[in-house]
């Protein structure tokens, strides 16, 4: 149960990151560019602390596409970017993705 609490710490993180990125300007702002090397900083040690308990491929899979989901609700919640229907579906699909993987695969650990 913690190495999932260490991933969503990890997503956090990148979210966060990713986001500053966004408002960095090109790393033309002082503080959002700062919020970048803090939020890729803490997501790369929280992911590490992952990958003692969880294969890379599931672990990536899971990061990568909670990650995805959480910048695009940043990016319309910050920024008003919108999403298309086929960008909602395929938001969609990643979700589901997320749910297969941790009810049905053995490589999951729970």
């Amino acid at each position: 149960m913690k190495t999932y609490l260490f991933l969503l710490i990890a997503v956090a993180f990148e979210t966060f990151g990713s986001t500053c990125l966004q408002a960095s300007q090109q790393f033309t702002r002082l503080w959002p560019s700062l919020g970048v090397l803090a939020g890729f900083g803490g997501a790369f040690w929280f992911f590490a602390l992952v990958l003692k308990a969880l294969p890379l491929g599931i672990t990536y899979a899971l990061w990568s596409g909670i990650g995805m989901v959480l910048i695009a609700g940043s990016g319309w919640l910050v920024f008003g970017q919108r999403l298309d229907l086929a960008g909602m579906l395929g938001i969609g699909l990643i979700i589901a993705g997320i749910v297969v993987i941790n009810l049905f695969s053995s490589a999951a650990t729970h």
